[in-house]
């Protein structure tokens, strides 16, 4: 189906370097008939989520006394890669008894085998949440965020890393999507490679034990998507393109 409506379109709009690469390597389609128009966002939702929101979802999803927070917002699908996420928890539960895993969206055709997973965990120290509407506040409340696909091309774009960078969360990335383009390992989040709980473990280490490096890497990172993903910006570019096209 892609490539009939590639062949039929006039036009094709790549998201990032990692579309663009799908459609001519992939599905063919002439590079004369491509243009590359990143996301844009309104990124003062996530910049300007007031106190009272984040608070009220804390009161709703933390338990007292739980902390610190590791949150993962991908559905329950193989190639999202949650099932190495969650043995890197169980071992820094023994450093950290009292750490507190967020899983949200959490539902999808790989539930039975995460589930699996999550049996081996104390009791009381994971919540699952099907769905939040306040994904803006969710972030908030996570210490360290987690995004872990299996593959460089798995994310078509991957907003979620977006998402993380926006609302200045300590990070732990493997590349996909619009991350191969975006993330620096050390600079704006930290890299682990694809299947490897004990890489993500060492980075959960690494951010708890380093204040210092927590700070700058959130920093780069809102530097990073604040001015390159505005929704203004793409709309320009579609307005220029649509420009070229009718003249």
């Amino acid at each position: 189906y892609d490539k009939i409506v590639n062949s039929l379109a006039t036009h094709v709009v790549a998201t990032n370097k990692n579309v663009y690469d799908i459609l001519t390597q992939k599905e063919k389609v002439p590079n004369n008939k491509i243009s590359t128009i990143y996301y844009g966002f309104k990124l003062e939702h996530y910049t300007d989520v007031p106190d009272e929101e984040v608070l009220a979802l804390k009161d709703k999803y933390i338990p007292s006394g739980k902390g610190p927070i590791i949150g993962v917002i991908s559905r329950y699908m193989h190639w999202k890669g949650v099932q190495y996420i969650i043995p890197a928890f169980k071992r820094l539960l023994e450093r950290y008894p009292d750490a507190y895993l967020i899983l949200a969206n959490a539902r999808g055709n790989y539930k039975d085998e995460i589930h699996q997973l999550l049996e081996e965990l104390p009791s009381g120290s994971y919540r699952e949440i099907d769905f939040e509407n306040n994904i803006f506040a969710l972030y908030y409340l996570f210490d360290i965020f987690v995004h872990v696909p299996i593959d460089s091309q798995i994310e078509a774009f991957g907003q979620i890393y977006v998402e993380a960078l926006a609302t200045k969360r300590p990070s732990i990335f493997t590349l996909s999507g619009i991350a191969n383009e975006l993330i620096v390992d050390g600079k704006n989040a930290l890299v682990v490679d694809y299947h490897d709980s004990n890489q993500i473990y060492d980075k959960l280490i690494q951010y708890l034990e380093d204040d210092k490096l927590k700070k700058s890497i959130t920093e780069q990172g809102y530097k990073d998507v604040i001015n390159r993903f505005k929704s203004s910006k793409m709309a320009l570019e579609f307005q220029q393109l649509y420009e070229r096209i009718a003249s």
